[in-house]
C-alpha cells in the first residue's frame, strides 16, 4: 500500500501562482531603514532569537517594538521580512513599520507596531466566556489571512499573540518560524513549541501545512475553557506526545499512522502505552463549567485531531455556532471585507510594504 498524499485542503496553490520574488525569500535585497530614529525604553521580553524593547520613534514620538535580532542565519531574517511585507495590512497581523541595522555590529531590528498587552497569565484568568469567543474569533481572521497568503506561522501560542483587552486588540506576532507552504515539500519539525506542536511534528511527518496552526490554536482554545495551562503539559517532545495520547487515545494514533505510513521512534516503545479516548466532558470541573458549553466541546473536538487533514481551516472554523454570539454582537457579515480588532478603517495596520525589495 503505497502512503497517503498529503497536501494542504485550502490555500495549497497560492505561492504556485504567484510570481517567484513573493515567495524566493532568499533574493529579498533589503532596504534598511536609520536606526537612530528610534531608541529603546525598556525591555519587554526575549525568546530564542531575539530580544524585545519598547521603543520609541523620536522623529513622531510614536512608540514602537524593537525585536533585536540574535545572530542567525540572513536567509532566516529575509524570510521573516519578506513574510512580514506579504501580510503588510492584513487583519490582525502585526505591522512592521521598519527594519535597521547597526552600523557598527550589523544587528539587524525589526521595528513593528506597539501593543499594550497583558500577560496572558494575567488577562486570560480574567475573561468571560464571551472573551474567550471574541479574541478566539479575532485570531481566526489572522490564521485565514496568512494562510491565504500561502503562509504558515507554525508558532501560534499565547506568547505570540497580543491583547490590548481595553482597546479589545489582537495582534498575531513573532513570524521567525513562519514559512511559505509549497505542497509535497518536506519541513523541518523543530518548529513551534512544546505544548502547542501538532501530533505531525511529534511524529516526525514533515509533509504538513497550514492545519499545523490550528492544532496549536486548538490547544490554546482548550486551556481556555478548561483553565487548564498549557493543556497539554508534556515534558520533552516524547512526553508531549504521550500526554496527547491519553487524550486522543492511542489506537486513534495508530489509525492516523497508519493512513500516513509513518513509523514512530523507538523511543516510543517503552512510554506510550494503550491509552482509551477521553471524553472532552471529563475535563469539566465547577470552576470552568460556565466555559464550556455544548458548542464550544464540538468546536474542540474538530480541532484537536491527529489527522491534520480532518482539522477545521480558519474559514471552517469561523463559521462554527461557537462563534454566533461574536458575529451577533460585533455585527459580522461575512460577505464583507475582514478587519482588525480595533480596527479604525485602514486595517488598523501599518504602512504598506515597508524595508521593500
Amino acid at each position: 500500500m503505497t502512503a497517503y498524499q498529503s497536501v494542504a485542503r485550502v490555500y495549497a496553490n497560492v505561492n504556485q501562482s504567484m510570481q517567484r520574488e513573493y515567495w524566493d525569500y532568499d533574493t529579498l535585497q533589503v532596504q534598511w531603514g536609520v536606526q537612530d530614529n528610534y531608541e529603546i525604553i525598556r525591555k519587554v521580553g526575549r525568546g530564542k532569537y531575539s530580544e524585545v524593547f519598547e521603543g520609541v520613534n523620536v522623529v513622531n514620538g510614536e512608540k514602537c517594538v524593537i525585536k533585536v535580532l540574535k545572530p542567525v542565519k540572513k536567509k532566516k531574517i529575509k524570510r521573516e521580512i519578506k513574510i512580514l511585507q506579504n501580510l503588510a495590512g492584513g487583519p490582525n497581523i502585526v505591522g512592521l513599520l521598519d527594519v535597521v541595522r547597526d552600523p557598527q555590529s550589523k544587528t539587524p531590528s525589526l521595528i513593528s507596531e506597539y501593543v499594550n498587552n497583558t500577560d496572558f497569565k494575567v488577562l486570560y484568568p480574567k475573561f468571560t466566556d464571551y472573551d474567550i469567543r471574541y479574541y478566539m474569533f479575532e485570531l481566526l481572521k489572522a490564521l485565514d489571512f496568512c494562510h491565504s497568503k500561502g503562509i504558515m506561522h507554525r508558532d501560534v501560542k499565547p506568547h505570540n499573540v497580543m491583547i490590548d483587552h481595553e482597546k479589545r486588540i489582537l495582534r498575531l506576532i513573532d513570524w521567525g518560524l513562519a514559512e511559505f507552504y509549497h505542497p509535497g515539500t518536506e519541513y523541518n519539525v523543530r518548529v513551534a513549541s512544546r505544548y502547542f506542536k501538532g501530533p505531525e511534528l511529534l511524529v516526525d511527518f514533515q509533509e504538513y501545512d497550514y492545519s499545523l496552526d490550528m492544532w496549536s490554536y486548538g490547544s490554546m482554545l482548550a486551556s481556555m475553557i478548561f483553565r487548564k495551562e498549557p493543556f497539554f503539559h508534556g515534558h520533552d517532545n516524547y512526553d508531549q506526545l504521550v500526554k496527547i495520547a491519553k487524550v486522543l487515545g492511542t489506537d486513534e494514533l495508530f489509525a492516523y499512522l497508519d493512513k500516513y505510513d509513518i513509523e514512530l521512534d523507538a523511543q516510543y516503545d517503552d512510554i506510550l502505552g494503550r491509552y482509551p479516548r477521553k471524553p472532552w466532558s471529563k475535563f469539566i470541573t465547577a470552576e470552568n463549567q460556565r466555559f464550556v458549553s455544548n458548542a464550544a466541546i464540538d468546536f474542540l473536538d474538530k480541532l484537536l485531531r491527529y489527522d491534520h487533514q480532518e482539522r477545521l481551516t480558519p474559514k471552517e472554523a469561523m463559521d462554527h455556532p461557537y462563534f454566533d454570539p461574536v458575529k451577533e454582537r460585533e455585527g459580522y457579515d461575512p460577505s464583507a471585507p475582514i478587519v482588525s480588532s480595533g480596527s479604525t478603517g485602514n486595517n488598523g495596520a501599518a504602512p504598506q510594504n515597508p524595508g521593500r525589495s
